[in-house]
């Protein structure tokens, strides 16, 4: 739990005149804070137009204080450099936050309860949809067939993801609709499990994926632009200030880039283009893009498929599978059009990520780079393999002489290394999530998530890159212990050498006075703490470029005294605390709301609110439909521009009703106006069947004094 004593006056003295510097926008000041520079870590960084100017003492930094600067201290915490995800699909990670969730079910009965469950909230044919889904967790570890699917769904497509993505689950109508019979012969790269008699049981692995996913309605713009609006508020929860989306099309990359364009979408994102002809022509016709929006879109990576997962035995192995004899994997795209995309990328200044598991297929990648570099010298390249989950011992050095970078995410280790040495035995196992071999051969690993694949939650990667272990602390010691990374280089992992792949490094991924100035809060320091707590460490705040994008309620604030309360007590005095529970999903709902109105999502912010509720705002009273046509935009527009901290919330409950009350401090520019007010917020919430619900809203606010 977060405590509320993150909060206190700050009392520096003032340089003198000969020793001032420019006032910055905004002091931070914490218990410690790590640089990932050379050196000790400092207290305190000055940040002035979304870059660190100072990073240091705190006596250091109140040369940097003006009149307007603020000054947020979070005592009690610990500070890193903004957390970068170096793999992640964001499409992917929005569509994941809408569909059927997956990724904890133990039995395949439990997948078809939900599948049935989510059926019945459907109209009569729409498509079931989900991910996350893994056989290997179950009592029976084959793949499943679609009959008992078939049997509870029959009137509903139903098509259902395995946790990598590298294989789908299929109904009976589904198939129908895709026209999928016996005769459907496997596609290049991807294959039609069948039974006995050649029947499909329901499973498409890899490129036969596309036989269902063809028929499956596109998402529309508006679609698009939700989920991944969703996507960004749900890694900022985690603390997340970058990420490398691995694999866009050019429809998504423009709405990313329309998004950033209109200061909507506050990540960092270093989009890869999807392997596709004729969006390669666009982009490389282009040129690439760096730090373009307003430092927040880079365009200069294209990603390719060199085979499928191990869990699904889609891999391309040098050799067959330990555990499926005659199988060696799938090619999911041919060698040589791999090669010609290194070739034309290489022309066109491009860098190539290829996804590759096996290590077949790390070998197919590593030949095609050396290849290319041979034919056309390319003086910073830092071509890149997307996992390198099992490499041959002959071709570990390779990266580190060709300077190709692994790219590797920690959690697949923890994730998989309960069947990983079935599916490739006790020789090919030892390099198998090799990161102390990779490092010691002179590379750098960004580390990254994979979501929606794992979770979005970088210390899980950085916990299994420390331990080698699950959450329970299994194994014992850690799983083949010599690879784990020391917590320094585990720290790089995800700032500095993401940055570094990203060509980013002179921006990004270290405190330093010139870079820009995002920050990851957390109420525990993961460089210190026993291991067995680096998962109980929680988000306090994100920052990207200065600008806080994402805090607890309990977290850091303002340190000025409180502003005056505008009304004595909004609260009703004879209620009494509430339950914990109860008092947690108030806060959820209020800062839910908040969260949506900074993310610009007018839909996720109507849907805190009740039917019948009342916005009591600019000395009038609004419906919920008044506030819809009227307020609501130029509220969204409001706190997008002007950054607000607010004081920890009040909450008083009365049986089904809530009153949750809280006090501000807003300082910016808006529409050309300087904006220096203190406000006043009182809410009224409605306890539904579907959770609490925002009934009342009634803002106040004042000008500040200089």
């Amino acid at each position: 739990m977060i405590r509320a004593g993150y909060v206190c006056l700050l009392t520096v003295t003032i340089a003198t005149s000969a020793a001032a510097q420019a006032p910055a926008d905004l002091i931070v000041t914490a218990d410690r804070i790590y640089t990932v520079e050379p050196g000790p870590h400092v207290h305190a960084v000055a940040i002035s137009d979304g870059r660190f100017v100072y990073a240091g003492t705190v006596r250091g930094a109140a040369r940097y204080r003006g009149p307007n600067t603020r000054t947020m201290d979070f005592p009690g915490a610990f500070i890193y450099p903004g957390l970068a995800d170096a793999h992640a699909h964001l499409g992917g990670l929005g569509t994941a936050l809408e569909r059927v969730r997956l990724d904890d079910t133990r039995t395949y009965e439990e997948v078809v309860a939900r599948a049935v469950e989510r059926a019945g909230s459907l109209p009569r044919g729409e498509w079931v949809l989900g991910r996350g889904w893994d056989q290997t967790r179950w009592p029976v570890k084959d793949f499943p067939t679609h009959d008992a699917l078939s049997r509870a769904v029959p009137d509903h497509p139903v098509a259902i993801t395995r946790v990598d993505g590298h294989a789908l689950l299929a109904n009976a109508r589904a198939m129908e609709l895709a026209g999928v019979t016996a005769a459907t012969p496997d596609p290049a790269g991807g294959k039609i499990v069948r039974d006995a008699s050649g029947r499909p049981t329901g499973v498409f692995i890899d490129n036969a994926e596309n036989l269902i996913n063809r028929v499956i309605p596109r998402a529309t713009p508006e679609q698009t632009r939700r989920r991944l609006l969703a996507a960004a508020a749900e890694v900022h929860k985690w603390g997340l200030t970058s990420v490398h989306d691995a694999g866009e099309s050019r429809s998504t990359i423009d709405i990313i880039e329309s998004m950033a364009a209109q200061g909507e979408f506050d990540l960092r994102t270093y989009v890869m283009i999807s392997a596709d002809t004729a969006d390669e022509r666009h982009y490389f016709a282009r040129g690439p893009v760096n730090a373009a929006h307003g430092n927040r879109v880079w365009i200069r990576s294209v990603k390719v498929y060199a085979d499928g997962a191990l869990g699904s035995r889609g891999a391309a192995l040098l050799a067959p599978y330990s555990d499926d004899p005659g199988n060696v994997g799938l090619l999911v795209t041919p060698p040589e059009r791999i090669q010609s995309l290194v070739h034309s990328a290489l022309a066109a200044g491009f860098q190539v990520a290829t996804h590759a598991i096996g290590d077949r297929g790390n070998r197919i990648a590593l030949d095609a780079y050396d290849a290319g570099f041979k034919q056309r010298r390319a003086r910073d390249h830092r071509f890149r393999v997307e996992h390198a989950q099992v490499i041959s011992l002959a071709d570990i050095p390779r990266f580190a002489l060709l300077g190709v970078i692994p790219s590797m995410q920690a959690s697949h280790q923890r994730s998989d290394m309960r069947w990983a040495e079935e599916r490739v035995g006790p020789q090919r196992i030892r390099g198998a999530y090799a990161w102390r071999s990779l490092l010691r051969s002179g590379g750098v690993i960004p580390n990254g998530s994979d979501a929606p694949v794992e979770s979005v939650n970088p210390l899980i990667s950085f916990y299994a890159a420390v331990t080698r272990q699950d959450e329970s602390g299994f194994p014992p010691g850690g799983w083949y212990p010599g690879q784990r990374m020391t917590r320094a280089e585990a720290l790089k992992a995800m700032t500095i050498w993401p940055a570094f792949a990203g060509f980013q490094e002179s921006m990004l991924g270290s405190v330093k006075a010139g870079k820009l100035a995002d920050l990851t809060v957390l109420d525990r320091d993961i460089m210190t703490v026993p291991t067995n707590v680096i998962l109980s460490a929680n988000v306090v705040a994100t920052f990207v470029g200065g600008r806080q994008v994402y805090s607890r309620a309990a977290g850091g604030q303002l340190r000025e005294a409180p502003p005056p309360r505008i009304h004595s007590d909004p609260l009703p005095p004879q209620l009494t605390p509430s339950s914990a529970r109860d008092s947690a999903a108030v806060v959820a709902a209020v800062e839910g709301f908040h969260a949506a109105l900074a993310a610009g999502d007018s839909t996720a912010a109507l849907s805190f609110l009740d039917d019948g509720v009342v916005v009591l705002e600019s000395g009038g009273v609004e419906t919920k439909g008044e506030y819809r046509s009227h307020h609501l935009a130029s509220d969204i527009a409001f706190a997008r521009a002007v950054p607000g901290t607010r004081s920890p919330m009040r909450v008083r409950i009365a049986g089904d009703a809530a009153w949750a009350s809280s006090t501000s401090i807003t300082q910016g520019t808006f529409n050309g106006r300087a904006i220096n007010s203190a406000g006043a917020e009182l809410m009224v919430l409605r306890r539904t069947t579907t959770g609490w619900k925002i009934s009342a809203i009634h803002w106040s606010s004042r000008t500040r004094r200089p």
